[in-house]
């Protein structure tokens, strides 16, 4: 069957644009494919908290390449499914932007641009609804030193201010400093939160905590 005149004529083109370049952690958690969260309880509730802040409420987790940062956002994602967080952020998605499906395939001069603009759109007409998770934040705000990451932060800066946009963000502290500290427009919008390397005990517990799911997925 023909497709109707500007209808999408393939899948891909048919799903939203944060279908497109977003994961739903929300949606992942509540069927149950995280993998649980342990040690990680303070930087849960740092974040937790920066989030139902009235200023300054976007926090940044800053730790070096490895130390879990995407499972502190996992974690909050299991909370919220969970309800185990404040009234303000019941029901909220939590959705992590895919930054390379953004730049994949961009074939044209603005290309990168039109589809942030239209995930940012979808996340506006959403009203609050949508917490967007963005790991490797520097490289939006402009470590990719092309038109590209300038304008993408560009489109950012005015959501930010105007709260339109609540975003965790994650990155080190050597490219928080030199990205997003230096901008004063920016860094006034975000709050830091460190995350270190876990202890031993910590470790011992992950492991622990992993070692059944993992067995259970390699039928051991």
């Amino acid at each position: 069957m023909a497709n109707m005149q500007g209808a999408p004529s393939t899948q891909e083109e048919a799903k939203s644009a944060l279908e497109q370049y977003g994961v739903n952690l929300t949606e992942i958690a509540k069927s149950g494919k995280l993998d649980p969260v342990i040690g990680r309880d303070a930087e849960i509730r740092r974040i937790s908290q920066v989030l139902t802040r009235r200023t300054k409420n976007n926090p940044v987790l800053i730790g070096e390449p490895g130390v879990g940062k995407t499972a502190v956002v996992e974690g909050l994602a299991q909370r919220i499914v969970a309800g185990d967080v404040a009234d303000s952020l019941k029901g909220k998605q939590l959705v992590a932007l895919d930054l390379s499906a953004l730049v994949a395939g961009a074939m044209y001069r603005g290309q990168f641009e039109e589809r942030l603009k239209a995930v940012l759109k979808e996340i506006n007409d959403a009203e609050g609804q949508i917490i967007t998770f963005v790991d490797e934040l520097h490289i939006l705000m402009g470590a990719g030193g092309g038109e590209g990451s300038v304008a993408a932060s560009n489109m950012l800066k005015p959501m930010l201010a105007r709260g339109e946009l609540r975003l965790i963000g994650a990155t080190t502290l050597n490219e928080y400093r030199e990205f997003i500290e230096k901008d004063a427009a920016l860094e006034r919008r975000f709050q830091q939160v460190y995350v270190g390397e876990p202890s031993v005990e910590d470790t011992v517990a992950i492991l622990r905590g992993l070692k059944g799911r993992y067995e259970a997925h390699h039928g051991v």
